[in-house]
């Protein structure tokens, strides 16, 4: 989830996180930038995971049917998605954008769990409404919620549909600001139509991400916690920052004027 915002410069992310939980530790980086065709209008935006490296114990090993595999080193999906914002934000009322996601099967390792070579795709409209206070050390209180439906390919050739679903609350100043992130979806895939099993369809997961803001460049801390059907942890560490060169010409020259 995004603050429902879309920047006016081209802003690149680069990230380090790992993983652990259930018998598996997971180091990888993850690369994010997102290019405003129409500034707070329109933006292409593109994130994937690169440099993967995990390990797994033998049991999980046997339990995921990776062929006994207990390392490796995958690269992850390419994820592409089209941003438009559908209202500006308002004094009464919400800004809302809507995204188009497609998931591309660029992932590898396959055998070994890793990734789905399969495509998928989702839409999500997303909600955000910030409130401005007299205080210093917190002066905006910013809302976003996020509505869509999820859909991708699993093995067999069967499809999963789901409908995922979002709520963010950001704290902060012009200095710093802290995210808190509930969010998860919850597909048809619930049960094994003969052995019964769960297969842990409906993911929910909170996420806590403090960033500093420090003019050119922003530095961010995150640490996420699965709650149901995702048996993780995460602690993800990065930097964001613009890029002129990249930005459209015409926002360019009118940042630089004003």
């Amino acid at each position: 989830m995004t603050d429902a915002r879309i920047p006016t410069k081209t802003t690149v992310s680069l990230m380090g996180d790992y993983y652990f939980g259930y018998g598996d530790k997971t180091t990888n980086g993850y690369v994010k930038m997102e290019l405003p065709l129409l500034p707070e209008r329109v933006s292409l935006k593109l994130w994937f995971t690169t440099l993967e490296n995990y390990t797994v114990t033998p049991e999980l090993s046997i339990k995921r049917g990776m062929n006994g595999n207990l390392t490796g080193k995958p690269n992850g999906d390419l994820y592409v998605q089209t941003r438009i914002s559908l209202l500006k934000e308002r004094k009464n009322a919400p800004a809302i954008i809507f995204n188009s996601t497609l998931k591309t099967a660029s992932g590898t390792m396959f055998d070994e769990r890793r990734y789905f070579d399969t495509p998928g795709y989702y839409f999500d409209v997303e909600f955000g409404k910030s409130f401005y206070t007299k205080s210093k050390f917190i002066s905006e209180i910013r809302t976003v919620a996020n509505l869509g439906f999820l859909v991708w390919e699993t093995t067999g050739s069967r499809q999963n549909d789901a409908p995922m679903y979002g709520a963010k609350l950001v704290i902060g100043n012009e200095k710093w600001k802290l995210d808190n992130t509930l969010s998860g979806y919850w597909g048809w895939m619930h049960t094994h139509p003969t052995y019964g099993f769960d297969y842990g369809d409906a993911p929910l997961v909170y996420a806590a991400k403090f960033t500093i803001l420090a003019g050119y460049m922003d530095y961010f801390a995150q640490y996420q916690y699965g709650i149901k059907d995702f048996p993780y942890q995460q602690v993800r560490v990065g930097i964001s920052f613009p890029v002129l060169p990249l930005t459209p010409k015409g926002e360019f020259l009118r940042t630089a004027n004003n």
